[in-house]
């Protein structure tokens, strides 16, 4: 019985990824790698708490292209930068910040597009909605 010791053996890691749910999760992961990485720590693919279906690198590659394609500008990376590092978008309700959300947008939606193509980003099931689609307001009808 003649076995191949030459083919790679799949892992865990090469078959339990869990992708992100959106560009904006994958932009704050890396941010966070990043941070962890100035400060010192090493990374070992597929030693993290959660298995992803890339490295850190591959987001910021998606980002340099997109920037070299001309479907970012500087300003998308001024504010991807700016807010990533405090974990936090930008809010479109503050006066402030309203150029900034309409960026962070923009900029979400490119990258988006970018990571889903590589398969990074969780596929929905056609007719599956966000959690946020799903919610019911309820009005106080005796305030009126």
């Amino acid at each position: 019985m003649a076995r191949d010791i030459h083919a790679p053996k799949k892992t865990a890691s090469d078959t339990d990824t869990t992708p992100f749910e959106s560009a904006e999760e994958a932009w704050f992961w890396f941010i966070a790698a990043q941070k962890a990485r100035e400060e010192g720590a090493r990374f070992v693919a597929g030693q993290g708490l959660v298995a992803r279906p890339c490295e850190p690198i591959d987001i910021l590659k998606a980002v340099d292209r997109l920037y070299r394609n001309r479907r970012l500008v500087m300003d998308h990376l001024l504010v991807l930068r700016h807010y990533g590092v405090r974990f936090l978008p930008p809010d479109p309700r503050r006066m402030r910040e309203a150029r900034a959300a309409r960026l962070w947008s923009e900029a979400m939606d490119r990258l988006g597009d970018a990571l889903d193509a590589k398969g990074i980003l969780h596929k929905r099931r056609l007719g599956e909605q966000h959690w946020l689609f799903d919610m019911t307001v309820y009005e106080n009808e005796g305030a009126r």
